[in-house]
């Protein structure tokens, strides 16, 4: 089961305050430990909503909207891709991460998999063409 971690923005990451020397050998250790478990698939932290832009199709005009996101309530700070055997296996690892980090909120949502759509939606074909697609996204994501 692939799951997506989203760690909600805090008024330091929104205004691009870098973590504290302490906390990312904190954070660099518990990342180590959770790929070393296999579990971790890729993790990084976004720059602030206000390097950021917003894109917007309606009634056929694309819209661009540059940040920062005032009007956003829940702005995202950083994201996790879990490789776990089921939702527990993820919230333990995200409890640990919050532990880590002293203190924030994270949102965790599957991920849809070629298994979730019924044949008449998704055929074996198209199943296959898509592991082939994600196996040549990862190879990418090496280099």
């Amino acid at each position: 089961m692939r799951i997506l971690g989203l760690m909600k923005a805090s008024k330091e990451s929104e205004a691009g305050v870098p973590p504290s020397r302490e906390l990312m050998e904190r954070m660099g250790a518990f990342v180590e430990e959770v790929t070393k478990a296999g579990v971790m698939v890729s993790s990084d932290g976004l720059q602030p909503s206000s390097k950021g832009k917003r894109l917007k199709l309606e009634g056929g005009k694309v819209t661009v909207t540059d940040g920062p996101f005032t009007e956003s309530k829940e702005l995202v700070a950083s994201y996790a891709l879990l490789q776990v055997k089921d939702m527990d296996e993820a919230l333990m690892w995200c409890t640990r991460f919050l532990e880590v980090l002293g203190e924030g909120e994270c949102e965790l949502r599957p991920l849809f998999g070629p298994e979730d759509f019924s044949p008449d939606v998704f055929t074996p074909e198209e199943a296959a063409r898509e592991a082939a697609t994600r196996q040549q996204m990862e190879r990418n994501a090496r280099r």
